[in-house]
């Protein structure tokens, strides 16, 4: 019977309490496990949700691109890029 009960009983009232004391520390650590998995699971949704979000704004970003086939030089700062005109490439010439 040992084998199947670890806290072997007898009349003593000391074992009760022995075992007694030895749920309520199973249960006070079962409840800190509860909440840390608790926070753990708030923490991961809203990583996911950043996650998510982040994702979002660079399929944003993404679709603003031009396509590959696009010749033109992308402007992603917005300033004023003269175009290219392959006329003003060569040298000047002097007579």
């Amino acid at each position: 019977m040992s084998e199947l009960n670890p806290f072997p009983l007898g009349n003593n009232s000391t074992d009760l309490d022995a075992v007694n004391a030895s749920i309520k520390r199973l249960a006070e650590k079962v409840q800190l496990i509860t909440e840390a998995v608790n926070q753990l699971h708030q923490n991961r949704t809203h990583l996911e949700g950043k996650i998510d979000d982040a994702q979002k704004r660079i399929q944003h970003i993404l679709s603003r691109l031009p396509e590959q086939s696009d010749g033109r030089q992308l402007n992603l700062l917005g300033e004023a890029i003269p175009p290219n005109n392959p006329e003003d490439d060569s040298e000047p010439t002097t007579h």
